[in-house]
């Protein structure tokens, strides 16, 4: 296109990957930000394990089998994630444990931030979950609840991100946007 911005690909297991991380990261930052009554992170335990977890995971083996070693790094590493925090929420775990448990996998998320080829828009979904588990892990170690409501807005917002770009590519919306004068453009999905 002139304007310098291209349509989405077709539907694979990594559209479907994006779309149970998106919705995984939503509902677990909708959880902890608190902005939905009788609505917490506990509550997002089956879909954290099923969908998250479990899906994310068999997702993650498919795409290893298919050739592509980053989303099978991202979406197996990311299922066994949800599927521990899932099996340790809802106070399972000492506040101590829980914060180096974040800290440990926000270091697998500074992996696949700075390894997301799809440029930012792979790196703001990775960058932001990343972000929230730092913020999460601080939370827990200083027992400060504002910092994980502030963990879950960052979770939401990339939750939101990684869904519009599984959306976009089934729809063929944008993912790639032009920069005005520099000739380039900008990867985003």
């Amino acid at each position: 296109m002139d304007n310098g911005v291209s349509a989405g690909s077709t539907a694979s297991t990594s559209t479907l990957g994006n779309i149970a991380l998106g919705l995984t990261l939503l509902a677990f930052g909708i959880g902890h930000t608190g902005v939905i009554d009788g609505v917490s992170a506990a509550g997002s335990v089956l879909l954290a394990t099923y969908v998250g977890g479990l899906a994310l995971f068999v997702l993650g083996l498919l795409e290893f089998r298919g050739g592509n070693g980053f989303n099978g790094t991202a979406f197996a590493g990311l299922g066994a994630f949800w599927f521990t925090w899932a099996a340790g929420a809802d106070g399972k775990v000492s506040a101590d444990a829980a914060g180096t448990f974040f800290v440990l996998f926000a270091l697998l998320g500074i992996t696949l931030t700075v390894g997301a080829a799809s440029g930012l828009f792979g790196q703001g979904v990775y960058g932001l979950f990343t972000l929230s588990l730092l913020l999460l892990a601080i939370g827990a170690f200083a027992d400060n609840s504002m910092l994980a409501k502030a963990a879950g807005w960052a979770a939401a917002v990339g939750g939101l991100l990684a869904w519009y770009g599984a959306t976009a590519a089934l729809a063929h919306w944008p993912t790639a946007f032009g920069r005005a004068g520099r000739g380039g453009a900008v990867a985003a999905g």
